[in-house]
């Protein structure tokens, strides 16, 4: 058995099956994890989440920013902005089975001795804290009640983590700095205007994994998010967004020997976060 962690998908179908061809994927044999945003700005979200459903257990994804968009203006919370591609999914006939679904999906996993999540983790959280973090979350998006989590999502504030949060407050820190984070400082106050490469960044900012003793530092966490990085292999992170959605690559990373694979995404442009 073989688990391939794929980048940001976002809709881009056709690039995602190449990449599986490549790679060999094999279902009843191999797992494929997906670092989130399984869809939005590329063409063709529906059949991305169709696909990934009919994997059932093969299958291991975490959210991302777009898929809780696409969440939130199923809920009539939001409005689709220019450049959204959630029209399909939200006008199919089984759109209530596929949202039923990416809400089943988790912030975090852990597994195989590797951490996965869209964006990041804030300094001050260890694997074992933000996970149980991102359950506590994950179990009211699951929930009855879970228009309670979406209404309120969007926001910036509050900007950084405390033990004391609650409510509202609480989850959207959880859900900003897993799968909207980039940059952070050094006390974890998040940052999120800043979306090219790490470079001119904002004074007293640094990428989420560069900041010195984070507390996740000795688990190799895979991530996504971040295009303008690109592929990122290090011991301790693996970035995975090679920027599908704006023409350029998908990147698949094989666990058992950190082997990336690419296919291109020639003639997909969009634009968005």
């Amino acid at each position: 058995m073989a688990i391939y962690a794929i980048g940001d998908v976002q809709g881009c179908y056709d690039a995602l099956r190449r990449l599986l061809d490549i790679v060999g994927f094999d279902p009843p044999r191999d797992r494929l994890w997906l670092v989130g945003d399984l869809v939005n700005r590329g063409p063709q979200s529906l059949q991305t989440l169709r696909y990934l459903l009919r994997l059932g257990d093969n299958v291991v994804s975490v959210l991302g920013n777009h898929d809780l968009h696409l969440l939130v203006a199923a809920s009539s919370y939001t409005k689709q902005y220019p450049g959204d591609t959630l029209s399909g999914i939200l006008d199919a006939p089984d759109r209530d089975e596929l949202l039923h679904w990416l809400r089943q999906q988790k912030l975090m996993h852990v597994g195989n001795g590797y951490a996965m999540v869209h964006a990041g983790l804030l300094p001050q959280w260890s694997v074992a804290k933000a996970l149980s973090l991102a359950r506590e979350t994950e179990a009211v998006l699951r929930g009855g009640d879970y228009d309670d989590l979406l209404r309120p999502l969007y926001g910036n504030h509050p900007a950084r983590w405390s033990d004391e949060l609650k409510g509202d407050e609480r989850h959207r820190v959880i859900v900003n700095a897993m799968t909207r984070m980039r940059l952070c400082t050094l006390e974890g106050e998040m940052e999120f205007r800043h979306k090219l490469a790490p470079i001119n960044m904002p004074s007293g900012y640094l990428p989420w994994y560069d900041i010195p003793n984070r507390a996740s530092r000795d688990t190799p966490i895979l991530f996504g998010h971040w295009a303008s990085l690109g592929v990122l292999l290090r011991a301790d992170v693996i970035g995975l967004d090679s920027g599908c959605v704006w023409g350029r690559k998908l990147t698949a990373f094989r666990l058992e020997d950190r082997r990336t694979f690419q296919c291109g995404c020639a003639g997909l442009a969009s634009v968005g976060d």
